[in-house]
């Protein structure tokens, strides 16, 4: 017995917690009060040219009303409809209507359907709580209530009712949602709200809580008798009027309708599907709206909405890039994306975090959607991460050089490389993210360390998952394209993350500069770590072209340093690009807005790179070509053909993760002199000179470039355990034909064939592990065929 009271004190406590924690995070119930409002704020782009206006808008959920009426504005009859039909004690209750909730229980039993939420509650849910999705949860019903008596205390009922005609969601118009009664007076009946008549009126409010009613009109006319029914009962209209409300011969958009002198339905068609839609008015071209959308949304925070819609409004300097905005929204047009899909870029300066475009759908040739996948959407990045990784590991010693073994690990958790086959032989950190592969990946995860992945990502100004484990190294994390972006801007300018910004200056009526917060920034990589993981960025994008594997060879701009990473998640739900190039930092998502999967021959390569190249292009066009130059301390040598930046004088990797590279490491030819400018800048810089003559190979080191017949396993050390020898040789890493172009230089040709059947190594014999090569406290990973476990990561 004193269990059960224990256990029950318990649950009372954490219910009692519960209600404590949702009561302290409750939005502003100010947010309502827009329609007091009717200035408007106009916003400059960085060189001071207008690029638009912020005008008062109400949203329910990701759908915004821009067309927002007064109270006096709205026939009488629409607004007592409206209200006899959602919450008929309105203006007898305070925010919560008991007796409301018990009547509409009862009517519900009887097939009289009338909704138990007052009319407050429902302008609460699809505004203030809109973010909750509608859910059926106790957490948003509480937070409905203690709002809806906020709001009731803090407006008058006109007030409250012109919100809710405001912000309702009568409907699909198409090309745009049918929110408000301005445009579900002009999408039914072709008629402006103030002039309804009470059928018109009693007809529009049988549509709120199911729009879908619309197509079937004669089976749901009997809900207007019921309406006009309760009407007179409440007194809101007279009985002759409701008697000549029924007989009125009403004609709803589309419809084809007969009647017989007592407003019977004698034939009713639906001839034309398309009326409702073709009727609904598009919004008013909004140019740049995403950029316009996130500038608003920080004034808000920062202001307060008064300070923005009221008195002639504020003058908002920002950080925009019109040429940089327009070639996103052309290359946002121009997009080639799988059906269904859609997508989000965001661009920002390196140097100093501001935002140069955004763009949060794929714009078509009418109004885009309000939601802004740039900022708001948060998806998983895939391989876009990877380089993240690679730097950190670079940061602790290592070099692009080292080698990490390319096959199964051991444990519950089996990734697999996209292609579903490995190596089975140590390859270069290089080699490994130039293909995207996963294997190697996660294994330089559990060297690095998970924890310090972890740390690293959260400095980057980017939100890690709990308990991602070693999944968090090959792209479960979830990002916003602006995100990824100011993350990546760190391989540009020399290791330093800057908060995003949208705002450079605002200035209030009155002439007085506003404050603006301190954003954030800090070193997040030292210069020669930063500029390694930008060398191996180039590698993505330069090193392999169409004909021998490369991911990025499309995000290649003529003349400019450009370097990148694709990313791709599990059954081709999001396909990443994410890039630099000097003044430009960039991420490009594509995918369903709802989630799921796209075609499998869905590439990120294909798809996104392009559309970051157009747009980054497009921002740089009559610019003069820069190159990124090498800070002090960074070399560069040939390894297997490739020229790689390294670090000179590297104090080494720490003890288990320096033998980790050490089990096989690639040759270490003659280091070359950096002849670049002695820093990164943003500044042009002059084009790298052509690469200096590859220093004659010492007699351990291999002759010039690998023939076919050099392909062969590397064999790891004596001490190492082994790899067994398969049957058939398992060729080691392809390389380029040639080095990777400079910029300027024309793109190499497709000379030396890459291996394109790559099979998994036939089940080895387990080999003996070498404890003298494995840190303390860290597991063994020999090669291993993979398991049949629940769930394999596939990213890439």
């Amino acid at each position: 017995m004193t269990g059960v009271v224990a256990s029950g004190f318990v649950a009372l406590l954490a219910f009692l917690g519960g209600l404590f924690a949702w009561g302290r995070d409750l939005p502003s119930v100010s947010d309502l009060d827009v329609l007091e409002f009717s200035g408007q704020s106009r916003v400059f782009d960085r060189d001071g040219q207008l690029v638009g206006t912020l005008a008062p808008s109400l949203s329910n959920g990701a759908r915004v009303n821009r067309t927002l009426l007064k109270l006096d504005q709205v026939s009488p009859f629409l607004r007592d409809a409206v209200v006899t039909s959602e919450d008929r004690r309105f203006f007898n209750h305070h925010g919560i209507d008991f007796l409301g909730i018990a009547r509409g229980l009862w009517r519900g039993l009887r097939g009289d359907l009338e909704g138990g939420s007052t009319l407050t509650q429902q302008l609460v849910k699809n505004t203030l709580l809109a973010d909750l999705e509608g859910a059926r949860t106790p957490e948003r019903k509480f937070k409905e209530a203690i709002l809806a008596v906020q709001v009731d205390r803090n407006f008058s009922k006109d007030e409250i009712l012109g919100a809710y005609l405001n912000v309702i969601y009568w409907g699909s118009g198409g090309r745009t949602d049918i929110i408000g009664a301005a445009t579900a007076s002009r999408s039914y009946l072709q008629k402006d709200a103030r002039n309804l008549n009470l059928a018109e009126s009693v007809y529009l409010a049988t549509l709120i809580p199911s729009p879908g009613r619309y197509f079937n009109y004669p089976g749901y006319r009997s809900l207007m008798r019921s309406l006009l029914e309760r009407m007179v009962e409440d007194g809101r209209v007279s009985r002759a009027q409701a008697d000549a409300a029924w007989r009125f011969p009403l004609q709803p958009a589309g419809w084809r309708v007969r009647y017989d002198a007592q407003g019977n339905i004698v034939s009713a068609t639906l001839v034309d599907k398309s009326a409702k839609n073709r009727n609904t008015p598009v919004p008013p071209g909004r140019a740049h709206l995403h950029f316009l959308q996130a500038v608003e949304r920080e004034l808000i925070r920062l202001y307060g909405r008064k300070a923005v819609y009221s008195g002639t409004g504020l003058k908002v300097y920002t950080t925009m890039d019109l040429q940089a905005q327009t070639a996103a929204e052309r290359a946002s047009r121009d997009a080639r994306l799988p059906e269904g899909a859609t997508l989000g870029m965001a661009f920002v300066e390196p140097g100093t975090g501001e935002v140069l475009a955004l763009v949060g759908q794929k714009l078509e040739g009418f109004v885009a959607g309000e939601w802004n996948n740039a900022t708001q959407a948060r998806r998983q990045v895939g391989s876009a991460i990877k380089p993240l990784l690679y730097t950190l590991a670079l940061e602790k010693g290592g070099q692009q050089y080292d080698t990490v073994l390319d096959a199964p690990i051991s444990g519950d958790y089996q990734p697999r490389n996209y292609s579903g086959r490995y190596l089975g032989t140590p390859v270069t950190l290089r080699y490994a993210l130039n293909h995207s592969l996963n294997l190697p990946t996660v294994r330089l995860a559990q060297e690095v360390g998970v924890r310090n992945l972890e740390r690293k990502l959260s400095d980057l100004g980017l939100s890690v998952p709990t308990d991602a484990g070693l999944s968090l190294a090959i792209g479960t994390l979830e990002a916003s394209p602006l995100q990824l972006a100011s993350a990546y801007a760190t391989f540009a300018n020399g290791g330093e993350w800057h908060e995003p910004r949208v705002l450079r200056r605002v200035v209030a009526p009155d002439g007085r500069a506003l404050p603006l917060p301190t954003y954030a920034s800090r070193r997040v990589w030292d210069a020669q770590t930063a500029f390694l993981g930008l060398d191996m960025l180039r590698g993505v994008v330069n090193d392999l072209g169409r004909g021998q594997g490369g991911l990025a060879w499309r995000a290649r701009i003529p003349g400019w340093d450009v370097g990148g990473k694709t990313g791709t998640t599990n059954d081709v739900k999001d396909l990443w690009f994410a890039g630099v190039t000097p003044g430009v930092a960039g991420a490009v998502w594509v995918g369903r807005q709802e989630g799921g999967a796209m075609p499998e021959n869905a590439y990120s390569g294909d798809i996104a790179a392009p559309v970051w190249q157009q747009a980054v292009a497009g921002a740089l066009a009559g610019r003069t070509p820069q190159a990124f130059g090498a800070p002090e301390g960074v070399a560069f040598q040939f390894v297997r053909g490739v020229r790689m930046a390294v670090k000179e004088d590297s104090p080494g990797l720490s003890a288990g993760v320096r033998r980790f590279f050490e089990r096989s490491p690639a040759p270490r030819p003659q280091r070359e002199r950096p002849q670049e400018a002695p820093a990164p800048t943003l500044e042009e810089a002059p084009l790298p000179e052509a690469a200096p003559t590859e220093i004659p190979p010492t007699p351990d080191e291999p002759s010039g470039l690998p023939q076919p017949e050099d392909l062969q396993p590397t064999m790891p050390e004596p001490s190492a355990p082994e790899v067994p020898t398969p049957s058939e040789p398992i060729p080691s890493e392809p390389v380029p034909a040639e080095q990777p172009p400079l910029p300027g230089e024309d793109f190499p040709t497709d000379t030396v064939p890459v291996p394109q059947d790559l099979q998994p190594l036939p089940e080895p014999v387990p080999p003996v592990p070498d404890t003298s090569l494995v840190p303390e406290g860290q597991q063994y990973l020999p090669p291993e065929e993979p398991q049949s476990v629940g769930a394999v990561d596939n990213t890439y």
